[in-house]
């Protein structure tokens, strides 16, 4: 396995493999690898020839107030865990190399990023596609794995690639939990003990609203009402949205027919977390 921080070195190592015909698999990640990102990794060793992992901390997406600089990073344990995985090349660029002097060049989008995660991280988004497009440029991958538990992120670059006509088959990969079903996240490192313990409600408020759904209701806002309920038994959880979705546009609904996103964004502590639910299989 080989790890790059240089475009072109990049670039070079995928002319070659494209010249003998492989096909590449890409996971984009911000590092601090876990078991979540394994699982994409491993379905793009399934599906691919060779398998590229970006590992970049991307400060576009960051809001001013947000976890930029404390974010977790450890290159030693990632790189452990892909070559472990079967990974042929790590692409882990300096922003500098990422964003050169004089960068004023972005990607946006309307509908799509201006619900869930859009309303509180209102510049979030943008940064996203911008370096998703610009890593897709790089490593020009035949298919791109993108976890669930980012559905939304999901939704848009998906969106961005059907938009902007970009040649890769984007790959939707379950929710990987913990064995108490937390959703596995890089930034679950900052939850102290009872924290831990508090985050379990994200899950537990969801199986509510699956629960009240598979008993044949229909009302969004009914769903909605029971997740906050049940969210709000929890001192340390403050929420900051809960949302029935329609999956593929982000709108709300107010009947759950059809593919619909179950989406909640809470902060225990501190920390901000995601989870959510899909129905109808729709990835």
């Amino acid at each position: 396995m080989r790890i790059y921080e240089e475009i072109s070195k990049i670039r070079e190592t995928v002319r070659a493999w494209k010249q003998d015909g492989l096909t590449i698999g890409f996971v984009p990640t911000m590092g601090y690898l876990h078991e979540g990102h394994k699982s994409l990794i491993d379905t793009a060793r399934r599906e691919n020839d060779r398998v590229v992992v970006s590992i970049f901390v991307n400060p576009m997406q960051f809001g001013p107030s947000e976890d930029f600089a404390s974010y977790p990073r450890d290159l030693e344990q990632d790189a452990g865990l892909c070559e472990d995985a079967g990974v042929d090349v790590i692409f882990h660029p300096t922003a500098e190399e990422m964003y050169t002097d004089g960068f004023c060049s972005y990607v946006d989008m309307n509908g799509l990023t201006t619900e869930l995660c859009g309303k509180s991280r209102p510049t979030h988004f943008r940064g996203v596609q911008t370096v998703v497009l610009k890593l897709f440029n790089i490593v020009t991958p035949d298919r791109a794995y993108f976890g669930q538990k980012d559905a939304q992120q999901l939704a848009v670059i998906k969106r961005m690639v059907t938009d902007l006509n970009v040649g890769t088959e984007i790959v939707g990969c379950p929710i990987i939990r913990e064995k108490d079903g937390l959703a596995k996240s890089s930034r679950n490192t900052y939850l102290n003990e009872e924290e831990r313990k508090a985050a379990l409600i994200l899950h537990k408020s969801l199986e509510v609203g699956k629960a009240l759904l598979e008993s044949g209701e229909t009302d969004a806002a009914a769903v909605k009402a029971a997740i906050t309920a049940e969210l709000e038994t929890e001192p340390l959880a403050k929420i900051d949205y809960v949302d029935v979705v329609d999956f593929d546009t982000v709108t709300p609904v107010e009947k759950t027919e059809g593919p619909v996103l179950v989406a909640i964004a809470v902060y225990i502590g501190k920390t901000r977390l995601i989870d959510n639910f899909i129905t109808c299989n729709a990835l």
